[in-house]
């Protein structure tokens, strides 16, 4: 394994403080008995078994991340993959499995494209997020299908308390960098309510490197503009209405070799996400919660070459879902459900087979006796292409003393094969299977007067793994028989000497366990799984003095091969940010931040470029 990673963040740390190497901790770490609602599909605080990791709004506005994967590359296990700097496409690896093996949720709708997988992270708007639930781990048996790696669930803003508060946010940097927000909140005691806007528009950087292979030599904006509505009413009688809606449009330019040897290339995509959803919760008896929730996501994308249409696809995911929650006593709620879901695929491409739908049913046990807690669940699919789907979960843990917990997890998932990698010309094939996995998980958490640590251990082994392979210079699609992977993620947090220390340190194994291709004569086995680093480390520092505060982030990952056979190696980089931010009132807030402090020269994707240098200004309006 490469030693870039430690060579890298050893000469950074030096500059930034003396912190001891032992303290490695995530930022939003969960306290022992905290729950989410991503974990077990319920709002009760019940002990929590999962890994799992919270990123509120608070922190969202003091780290000054300008996008989702800025988020979520700081959480335990995750790395990301960008293909050249804001808006442009980017993958999330979750604890080594694919980037379509984590299921992404918004206000409990499934979100994402059926043609490719992946969902567009990196459109979404932070100004407009209320927190983010990160849940690593498999959990098909509750969601379904692509939930190999986890679950991430993002929350959009919600209102509440009494009147109405006002936020706004306006911000400049590098790049020609404007970005900007402005809302409103608020409720009456039974009503809630949430309506904000957001955008960015920046010049970008050159996504390919200058000259290569006859591409441009310039800079590729990207636009975004969102919005977003929350609001519910609690009636007397215990019934709860709420709907969402989300919306986002972005605009990219790209960098493309003209087929017109003209002077204007003029390649670029305009994208469309849409998330709605609905929701009623009533109690038929006092112990008996009853939920039904739909929702309709949406995925849009037209591709421009030359000034000319080029393509578009636009794929559409409707979703249903029953759930009771029984509370048998206390400290033991039985959970019974069913879900509905149609995928659908349009535009100008032709498929073979252009829907598909899936009935689920699952349950769920979750019991507590002495200092003994356990989470039971088993699941069933009938998808209509790749038929029935059985998946579990099994979750112990057990308080050793006050302040320390020991858990174990064991669980089975499945992912169905896309569109794009079934039927997609060229590239599908239709004799893929779904992919499916066991994973068993180990883990060790403390909450001490001094801070909190845990220690997760893991490990995975997925069958008919799908991936892309080339063959005679074009890239199809193809299951590699096997992989496995072996993890190990650190954590521990601390207010140590007047500052606040979040870190986390992630050691992972993702090895090919597949036999020679029959397409490409090339053996796989023993070889790394693409664009997964065998370690990554963040660092998180933060101090309030009075009126001003400052902090760093330090992040630092190890070397990772950019292809199945391991030809194109990806080197492992540091980058340090510095941020700092003055309260003028309780309301306003002056921010700013340098990102990439010392001009790393880096890629997450062969062929590439990431951002260098740039510096920040933002101000900031919340009511109170």
């Amino acid at each position: 394994m490469s030693k870039s990673l430690f060579a890298s963040t050893a000469a950074l740390l030096c500059g930034v403080s003396s912190f001891s190497p032992l303290a490695l901790a995530a930022s939003g770490s969960l306290e022992l008995d905290q729950q989410v609602v991503t974990a077990t599909r319920l709002e009760q605080a019940v002990p929590n078994l999962a890994a799992t990791t919270v990123i509120g709004r608070d922190e969202i506005e003091r780290s000054q991340a300008q996008s989702v994967p800025e988020l979520l590359r700081k959480v335990p296990g995750v790395s990301i993959a960008n293909n050249g700097g804001p808006g442009k496409s980017t993958s999330l690896f979750m604890r080594g499995t694919n980037s379509n093996h984590v299921l992404v949720l918004i206000d409990g709708v499934k979100a994402g494209s059926v043609t490719s997988g992946g969902s567009a992270l990196q459109d979404l708007p932070v100004e407009l997020i209320e927190r983010i639930e990160v849940v690593r781990g498999p959990r098909s048996s509750l969601y379904g299908s692509e939930a190999i790696g986890g679950v991430i669930q993002i929350f959009t803003r919600k209102g509440g308390g009494e009147g109405a508060k006002p936020f706004f946010s306006a911000g400049y940097g590098t790049h020609d960098t404007y970005e900007g927000s402005v809302g409103v909140s608020g409720g009456d005691g039974k009503g809630w309510y949430s309506l904000g806007i957001s955008g960015s528009d920046t010049d970008g950087i050159n996504v390919k490197p200058a000259g290569a292979s006859g591409y441009e030599d310039d800079s590729d904006g990207y636009r975004n503009l969102s919005g977003s509505l929350n609001a519910g009413y609690r009636f007397d009688n215990g019934l709860e209405l709420d709907g969402n809606l989300l919306q986002t449009k972005s605009h990219n330019d790209y960098d493309s070799v003209s087929s017109r040897r003209t002077s204007g290339f003029n390649a670029y995509a305009d994208g469309q996400t849409r998330v709605v959803g609905g929701r009623a919760r009533f109690n038929p008896l006092a112990p008996w919660r009853v939920t039904v929730q739909a929702g309709r996501s949406e995925d849009k994308s037209d591709a421009y070459q030359d000034g000319a249409f080029y393509s578009r696809f636009d794929s559409r995911r409707d979703s249903i879902s029953w759930q009771n929650d029984l509370t048998l006593a206390e400290g033991h709620i039985l959970t019974l459900g069913a879900d509905y879901q149609r995928d659908e695929v349009n535009g100008n491409t032709a498929y073979a087979e252009d829907s598909r739908d899936n009935k689920g049913a699952f349950v769920q046990y979750l019991g507590q006796a002495g200092r003994h807690d356990w989470q039971l669940s088993l699941r069933h699919d009938d998808d209509e292409q790749f038929g029935n789907h059985d998946t579990g979960n099994i979750g112990w843990g057990y308080l050793l003393t006050e302040e320390l917990r020991f858990t174990a997890n064991y669980g089975t998932a499945f992912k169905a094969p896309t569109f794009n990698q079934l039927y997609y010309p060229g590239f599908g094939n239709p004799d893929l299977d779904a992919e499916k996995s066991h994973s068993v998980e180990v883990g060790l958490n403390g909450e001490h007067a001094w801070g909190h640590w845990a220690a997760n251990a893991y490990r995975t082994k997925i069958e008919d793994l799908i991936s892309t392979i080339t063959v005679n210079g074009m890239s199809q699609a193809e299951g590699v028989d096997s992989a496995r992977i072996r993890g190990l993620e650190l954590v521990l947090g601390s207010d140590l000497l007047g500052w606040q220390w979040n870190a986390n340190y992630s050691l992972m194994d993702a090895e090919n366990r597949s036999k020679r291709s029959s397409r490409t004569g090339i053996a796989y086995y023993g070889k790394d799984l693409n664009r997964r680093p065998g370690q990554t480390f963040n660092l998180d520092v933060d101090r309030a003095f009075g009126a001003f505060s400052v902090g760093a982030t330090l992040s630092a990952q190890d070397s990772a091969y950019d292809d199945l056979e391991n030809q194109k190696e990806l080197s492992g980089f540091a980058t340090l940010d510095l941020r700092g931010e003055y309260r003028i009132t309780p309301e306003w807030r002056l921010q700013t931040r340098v990102a990439n402090l010392l001009d790393a020269d880096y890629e997450t994707a062969d062929g590439f470029n990431q951002p260098g240098q740039a510096v920040y200004f933002t101000v900031r309006y919340q009511a109170l």
